[in-house]
């Protein structure tokens, strides 16, 4: 860890303070994002949108190397796709049409199979681990102002409809009985947790985001008492686990992505088992 700090300063790794600048910067998305997640009970909703990334990311690959599309990144595609999960979930759950948790896991499956078939018949070589599994260190000053927008926007959202945010999370159906839309809060919700996955998949990639986005929340849910509350709480969480996460990838020359999910798992686990061998209050 001490290593790590030292080499931060040096001329040569700009790429390094890069990677731990943009972790800090999506540790904020993450924390809100995250704490509406965990709390609203939606985790399969996100993992379901997040894997449906990789179909986008997909297409839009093939359609720029087989049809000349030079414009369209992958990083499009991916919202385009995100959005299209979440409002087809969000569609079906407020008409009834179909079981959602059926809905979830076709658009989950679905979109896996849709950018793996993409990415196959992509000519060229095409490394499909970059996207499952991400790589935080060759993020750009682009990738950081991204963030930094996001996280902006999610400020906005969640100040000024804070109370509506709180009352779809915790009782929707009381929410409904007071006039509020839920429908489009929903809807709206889920969106948002669309445009953060689909921004920060570049650093730990489709398979591993929702990790990332669920398991801090739900470490500071049982020690918080409001919404903000466990977004701070699980903020500071998230920039532990990157920083921590980029600490160990670097002195054990270990893929960044994969070691910050690992240290999140570790230190989840641990609070686990400690909180259930500590004696009830």
């Amino acid at each position: 860890m001490i290593e790590f700090f030292r080499v931060l300063g040096e001329a040569d790794m700009g790429f390094l303070r890069m990677a731990l600048g943009t972790g800090l910067l999506a540790s904020i998305a993450f924390g809100m994002t995250g704490t509406l997640v965990v709390v609203k009970r939606i985790s399969y909703v996100a993992g379901a949108i997040a894997h449906a990334v990789l179909g986008g990311i997909g297409a839009a690959l093939w359609l720029q190397r087989v049809h000349g599309l030079a414009w369209l990144h992958p990083m499009y595609g991916a919202l385009a796709a995100a959005l299209m999960a979440a409002l087809l979930i969000s569609a079906v759950r407020g008409m009834g049409m179909e079981r959602e948790d059926s809905v979830i896991g076709a658009v989950w499956a679905t979109g896996m199979a849709t950018g793996l078939i993409f990415l196959f018949e992509t000519p060229g070589y095409v490394d499909p681990l970059s996207y499952l599994f991400g790589n935080i260190l060759i993020v750009s000053g682009t990738d950081l102002a991204l963030v930094a927008i996001l996280d902006l926007v999610l400020l906005i959202v969640v100040v000024f409809g804070y109370s509506r945010l709180q009352a779809l999370c915790f009782d929707e159906e009381f929410a409904k009985l007071r006039g509020l839309p839920t429908g489009t809060g929903y809807t709206l919700l889920l969106c948002l947790v669309a445009c953060t996955v689909v921004l920060l998949v570049s650093l730990v990639g489709v398979i591993l985001v929702v990790a990332l986005l669920t398991i801090p929340a739900a470490m500071a849910s049982p020690f918080v008492r409001s919404v903000a509350a466990g977004m701070v709480v699980s903020t500071l969480l998230t920039a532990l686990f990157v920083t921590g996460g980029l600490a160990v990838s670097y002195g054990a020359n270990w893929p960044a992505g994969p070691s910050i999910i690992l240290l999140a798992g570790g230190a989840y686990l641990l609070l686990s088992l400690v909180r259930r061998c500590l004696p009830a209050r």
